[in-house]
């Protein structure tokens, strides 16, 4: 199935989405690699508030590379990153925020109980930065700058941003996880 939503995401939104769907994403998301995942928990263990709300958010595990015209944030590449990084800590961000999807590439370990009911991960496919860029229609914010360009969490208003393959859903059930099984029974069977 083919599904095309708009942020932030209600719960319903990622319940009807099932392993293999293809998205499609229009509104509001918000990048964060490793750094800005770890202030993001920082601030919740120092009880402070977070200045962008996560609620039905997106999360893109993403690097961006901007550039700035007089004064406005422009993007230049917006590929994703390798999501496997994020996923320690994506049980712990789960139980204290609202998050409805993360987005990457390559998949996510030991995440799936922690999305049971809650969020799903959207694969996108690496080396597509150029048609990630396409799919941003203007960078809203920048949160967390001292972070370094690539680790500050961006703000992003999209269109259509995708194609994404529901990696996990929010049923428990992992893409990777039976591809990879299908590959290794295949291979053992040629041995």
């Amino acid at each position: 199935m083919v599904y095309r939503l708009r942020t932030p995401l209600k719960e319903e939104d990622i319940k009807e989405l099932n392993a293999g769907d293809i998205v499609y994403l229009s509104g509001t998301i918000y990048t964060a690699r490793d750094e800005a995942h770890a202030r993001i928990l920082e601030m919740a263990e120092e009880k402070k508030e977070l200045p962008f709300d996560l609620k039905g958010s997106v999360i893109y595990h993403c690097g961006p590379l901007m550039r700035e015209l007089d004064g406005n944030w422009e993007v230049v590449a917006a590929g994703p990153t390798t999501s496997a990084r994020m996923s320690k800590m994506t049980p712990e961000l789960l139980k204290i925020h609202d998050v409805r999807a993360f987005v990457g590439k390559g998949g996510m370990d030991n995440v799936k109980e922690s999305m049971d009911n809650k969020a799903v991960y959207l694969a996108f496919t690496g080396g597509c930065a150029a048609l990630a860029a396409m799919s941003i229609q203007k960078v809203t914010h920048v949160y967390w700058l001292d972070l370094g360009m690539p680790e500050a969490v961006w703000e992003l208003e999209v269109k259509d941003f995708g194609p994404l393959v529901v990696g996990i859903d929010s049923h428990k059930n992992d893409l990777f996880l039976e591809i990879s099984k299908k590959a290794k029974a295949a291979y053992s069977k040629l041995e």
